[in-house]
């Protein structure tokens, strides 16, 4: 249900507390006093059968009696009465309701499922069970039973932990941080993080939105909002149980991978997330947060009275990804001109220990105003030339005046060793982070740093993968064959068949079932090849080398019947239980200067296939260098994947050792994405070892495991990040004959928009974006291009002669998935052909699909094309009350 309604959960005009009690101590006296004190504004009624009076209120005995239904419901009766308590609330007509009552149990027929079913018949929300509750300090309005109410501010919280919630609402009460909510989502029967998610990333009082969780439970449904929240604004999350054991006994490599906690750090890298480690961080990376801008790079001043503090900063800067900032020359001669000839000359900027306090602050004005700094960390040692509090002072003074003479501001940051409470509540009233110690000071800026690079590359443009033809029927029958067996593996002929129709470079294999068999198949390849290797073949046996399966540099068709008797031998010997069917014959590769690799897909529980490359061969899980991400993959994924790995530096040139053709690796990965997208029948896949050097890579074992679908022909419904949908590519023809074809946007898009918009007329570029467009920028275009399928969707219309871009269409859903806004754009040269009607109509097509409810736009009145297509094709048209130029447009979708 997303968002829907909770404005009135986090901002209500009236409460009602159901459960509360006069007992000292007690939850429900805890959170009407909490009510009470934080001075909500509005009505707080309180339910109670037994007590006419509770904390000067008076009480009524069933929510039914009261004169008006409130906004929300705060429910702490025992679990046995939720279920009723929900329903007659929702009966009453209330919109939102907190269950902070533990006990419900889960699944179909628990406490929760009934109490959850009542609600949503009548379109009630629900947040819990088992939850602290929710403080909305920009609202006066504390219904949990923290504590402590912390200031308003505009750091939004969402924890799936109460506990964990209420740390952090009394350590910001400490620290004078704000927040604009605080909400404990408890065991998420209803609201949800990714409702949460929705909600704050739209939030104008949200500035930053801190997660901690400890599961996910609908991984897409994760992915989209926080993908989408993400570029918007910061989100810093930590996550519990980072050293659970992962999968038992997997059968291959990568599935060893499975329920790792690697999984969700890919997940997290994925979707824009900044991840931190313990509540420490969590709390530096909010004291950060709450203050300052967030710096346009990642060079950092450091500014010092005490060289050797600035020194373990420049340290613990590198530890982390920063970068020390190179001071240009002209700082160099303005810093000359205001310190001592002793002064460091370079970053650190050690201004010398009998610096005082106005030498403090114009160094600090300079750093600031230097191109090449994006932000200046200040750490101050005491010193009776520059006592703390009025260093402090200076410092903060200079900070405000640099804030009021530029926007955006860059960030001050300060470390005062062994600061008073005076001191902090300096830099707490000017709004300049304050730390204990340099490496904290450092690890908040880099939290920073860590959301601008993730925002940046949410928006880059990948390569464009050069023309692809797969072919599906081929791997479909060759996965059909083996799940009409009942194997859950597939053969070796079967995986090339699968790997060859996805242009992964699969060897040539044979099946032998006799030694004789194997030598005629030997001596085939032996007329190209130097060798063959030869390998037992049974689906019972995953791990070739443990039963002394394999047998390499085999140069005779004697060698290689012997080599088969051998095999099949000792094969049935170490696996008297093994079905056994024979042997499978190889070509050898010589590759003199190859590296090993491995490809792979996993299976986690939560996301669904998880890519994996590394370091290959049979110490894998020894050597253990190997990196994770969510399909799908484009090139530059791939490659960021490929770079994520120590092995990546040895495919680089070295000594008289030529480099890999990393470029071949990035597209085996891409393919491997596209074959999972086709076939949730592929639950695992090992490609180990691949053999790559100058000229190219070899796979010399491969493994496909797969398992019946639940669904085929739309995408691969186990993927977090909905893949390309590849089935809404449909050819046209319009009325005057223009034939095209219409398909999803990719986000290698780009440049194909950039062209396209060149050949809009200004007047039409008006039409579309109500204002004169001269210029359209990366950003722009990338948020055409780099959308999520699960809530947009926009078609190219793509001339099938020369690939010219000739028309698109777009449709954007609320985070309700109820209504959508249209967009459309032809060229200007094709109006009048009938394409924008043609796009109308998919995008109708294409709601209808979605189930959404309804498609809207806003139309201007002199855009008579528009409108008539509008109302020719069933929109309702009425006038816009607040712009009288503007028409709204709306269908309503059957």
């Amino acid at each position: 249900m997303s968002t829907y309604r909770l404005d009135s959960l986090l901002a209500p005009k009236s409460v009602a507390l159901i459960g509360a009690s006069p007992r000292a101590n007690s939850v429900g006296r805890s959170i009407i006093e909490n009510l009470r004190a934080a001075g909500f504004p509005g009505a707080i009624h309180v339910v109670n059968p037994t007590h006419r009076v509770i904390e000067g209120i008076t009480t009524v005995k069933d929510i039914g009696e009261l004169s008006d239904a409130p906004d929300l419901a705060v429910i702490t009766t025992p679990p046995a009465a939720v279920p009723h308590v929900v329903e007659a609330a929702a009966s009453k007509g209330v919109k939102t309701a907190i269950v902070i009552t533990a006990g419900l149990g889960h699944g179909a027929g628990s406490l929760s499922e009934q109490a959850v079913r009542s609600a949503r018949s009548r379109g009630m929300r629900l947040l819990g069970p088992n939850c602290l509750g929710l403080i909305s300090p920009l609202h006066r309005l504390n219904a949990s039973f923290a504590g402590t109410m912390p200031r308003a501010g505009n750091l939004a919280l969402i924890s799936q932990s109460g506990g964990v919630a209420a740390g952090l609402v009394g350590w910001a009460a400490s620290r004078n941080i704000g927040f604009s909510a605080i909400v404990s989502c408890g065991e998420q029967a209803d609201v949800d993080v990714p409702d949460l998610l929705d909600h704050f990333a739209l939030d104008r009082a949200t500035r930053a939105i801190l997660l901690y969780i400890e599961s996910i439970t609908d991984a897409r449904k994760f992915m989209s909002a926080a993908r989408a929240a993400a570029r918007l604004k910061p989100v810093l999350v930590l996550k519990s149980g980072r050293h659970r054991e992962g999968a038992a006994a997997a059968a291959t490599h990568t599935g060893a991978l499975a329920g790792s906690d690697e999984v969700y750090e890919a997940a997290f890298r994925r979707s824009g997330l900044v991840r931190v480690m313990d509540l420490s961080e969590l709390f530096d990376a909010a004291a950060t947060l709450e203050k300052v801008n967030i710096p346009r790079g990642d060079r950092l001043a450091i500014m010092t009275n005490g060289g050797g503090i600035g020194v373990l900063a420049i340290d613990r800067l590198v530890d982390f990804g920063g970068r020390p900032a190179k001071i240009s020359s002209q700082t160099l001669d303005r810093l000359n001109g205001i310190l001592p000839p002793t002064w460091s000359k370079s970053n650190p900027v050690d201004i010398i220990g009998d610096a005082d306090a106005d030498r403090h602050a114009r160094t600090l004005q300079i750093l600031l105003n230097d191109e090449d700094v994006d932000a200046v960390l200040i750490l101050h040692v005491d010193t009776t030339l520059a006592p703390a509090a009025e260093t402090a002072m200076a410092v903060c003074d200079a900070t405000q005046a640099h804030r009021a003479s530029r926007f955006p501001a860059k960030p001050a940051l300060a470390v005062w060793v062994g600061a008073d409470a005076a001191t902090e509540a300096i830099f707490r009233d000017a709004g300049v982070p304050h730390y204990a110690t340099e490496a904290e000071a450092v690890r908040g800026y880099m939290h920073m740093v860590g959301y601008e690079r993730a925002r940046r590359a949410l928006m880059e443009t990948p390569p464009a993968l050069s023309a692809t033809h797969y072919d599906r029927s081929a791997a479909q029958t060759a996965i059909n064959a083996a799940l009409a067996q009942g194997r859950r593996w597939l053969d070796p002929i079967e995986t090339a068949q699968v790997l060859c129709a996805y242009q992964i470079p699969a060897l040539p294999v044979r099946a032998a079932t006799t030694p004789e068999d194997a030598a005629s198949a030997a001596s085939e390849f032996l007329k190209n090849a130097h060798a063959v290797a030869i390998k037992i073949l049974s689906p019972d046996i995953v791990h070739k080398s443990d039963v002394a399966g394999v047998r390499l540099n085999i140069t005779t068709a004697a060698d290689a019947a012997q080599a088969a008797a051998a095999i099949l031998r000792d094969g049935r010997k170490a696996r008297p239980d093994a079905r056994i069917d024979g042997v499978a014959v190889y070509p050898m590769v010589v590759r003199p200067n190859a590296r090993e690799v491995f490809v792979g897909i996993a299976d986690d529980p939560t996301f669904g296939p998880v890519i994996a490359f590394g370091r290959g061969g049979t110490a894998v899980e020894i050597i253990n260098d190997k990196a994770l991400d969510l399909p799908p993959l484009d090139l530059k994924s791939a490659h960021e994947l490929i770079a994520r790995t120590r092995v990546s530096r040895m495919l680089k040139a070295y000594r008289n050792v030529p480099a890999v053709r990393t470029d071949e690796l990035a597209q085996v990965l891409v393919h491997i994405s596209n074959l999972s997208a086709d076939f949730a029948e592929i639950r695992e896949l090992d490609l180990n070892p691949i053999v790559a050097d100058e000229t190219g890579l070899s796979i010399l074992d491969a493994r496909i495991s797969v398992a019946a679908a639940a669904q085929r022909g739309a995408g691969n419904p186990r993927f977090a990040i909905r893949p390309y949908p590849k089935h809404w590519e449909t050819p046209i023809s319009t009325r005057s004959g223009l034939r095209a074809l219409l398909r999803p946007v990719r986000p290698e898009d780009e440049p194909l928009f950039a062209t396209f918009l060149r050949a809009i007329s200004p007047d039409d570029l008006r039409l579309r974006f109500f204002a004169p467009i001269k210029d359209f920028g990366h950003e722009f275009i990338a948020r055409l291009t780099q959308i999520d399928y699960d809530r947009a969707m926009v078609f190219l219309a793509i001339d099938e002669t020369n690939g010219d871009m000739l028309g698109v269409a777009g449709l954007h859903a609320d985070a309700n998935h109820e209504s959508a806004e249209y967009a459309i754009l032809v060229r200007s040269d094709l109006k009048g052909h009938g394409l924008g009607w043609s796009m109308m109509e998919q995008l109708v097509k294409y709601a209808r699909r979605e189930k959404l409810r309804r498609i809207e736009g806003e139309v201007l009145k002199e855009n008579s094309t528009m409108l008539q297509m509008c109302e020719e094709l069933g929109f309702f048209v009425t006038d816009d009350r607040s712009d009288p130029a503007v028409r709204h447009v709306a269908l309503q979708i059957d």
